[in-house]
């Protein structure tokens, strides 16, 4: 079973990070990512799924750009999609359990949506860490590019000190001209 989530819908800038991971061994502690507050508890799972034996992963990142040609909905999608085959071999069976109530199209395997499915299925909560951990790391790095917006503090979500600096700044390369806030 692949499990398969996003992160990163919400902020104005970032991309949207999608990852799918078959996970064959119970790792205490992974659940959505939402729950675990921590970034170092987030971090520290992340190493322990992308290391343990037998784990195999994918993660698919569509840019602020790409997200503002098609939207967040279909760029999420197009993620899901890109992170599944990225885990598939040619010659093996798999089936994706995937977190929301949309599946992506052309999924090159059988699919199942489940709502909140990244706190009731392990294996998309494995895949939700992953991809937060992913786009946290991401952000960071735009952090260092984009001093001015402190990317690294708020991830690109819509804080009052990100609203304030894109006021001041303007918007970067990396935000996402469609969303309400900087139309």
């Amino acid at each position: 079973v692949v499990g398969v989530d996003e992160a990163g819908r919400g902020p104005l800038a970032g991309p949207v990070v999608a990852a799918a991971a078959i996970v064959p061994t119970n790792i205490e502690g992974v659940i959505d990512s939402k729950k675990i507050t921590k970034e170092e508890d987030r971090e520290r799972l992340y190493e322990e799924l992308v290391s343990s034996p037998g784990i195999r992963y994918a993660v698919a990142i569509v840019s602020a750009q790409r997200i503002d040609e098609i939207n967040i909905l279909q760029a999420t999608l197009e993620g899901m999609r890109m992170a599944v085959q990225g885990v598939m071999d040619m010659d093996s069976y798999y089936f994706a359990l995937i977190d929301g109530n949309k599946i992506p199209k052309d999924m090159p395997c059988s699919s199942e949506s489940i709502t909140k499915g990244d706190g009731r299925e392990y294996s998309i909560g494995a895949a939700s860490i992953i991809a937060k951990v992913t786009r946290d790391r991401l952000m960071h790095e735009y952090d260092a590019k984009y001093p001015e917006y402190n990317l690294k503090q708020h991830k690109g979500y819509p804080t009052v000190a990100h609203m304030s600096a894109v006021r001041k700044h303007g918007a970067s390369l990396i935000h996402r001209r469609t969303f309400a806030p900087l139309k």
